[in-house]
């Protein structure tokens, strides 16, 4: 089992796990799997390594997206189309 981070480190990385997202953002760890599995949070997987990892800017910025969109009572389906345009 891996150390946690402390956040200073994970703030100060480009690359975070999914654990380290829902200490970032205060989503719960199965929201942010289902946005990833719907393709809403795009990820690397290295070969050599199952974790996967995520654009820390990158991907808190499209969670703040998708939290608009949810805000405006749009499906998950639309919020598909519109993070897709």
């Amino acid at each position: 089992m891996s150390r946690r981070r402390s956040m200073e480190a994970i703030l100060q990385d480009q690359w975070v796990t999914i654990g380290e997202l829902a200490r970032l953002t205060g989503l719960r760890y199965s929201t942010l799997k289902f946005y990833t599995e719907e393709g809403m949070l795009p990820f690397c997987q290295p070969e050599s390594n199952l974790t996967r990892r995520y654009r820390r800017v990158e991907t808190m910025g499209r969670l703040e997206r998708i939290g608009e969109l949810k805000a405006q009572g749009l499906s998950i389906p639309e919020i598909q189309a519109r993070l897709a345009e």
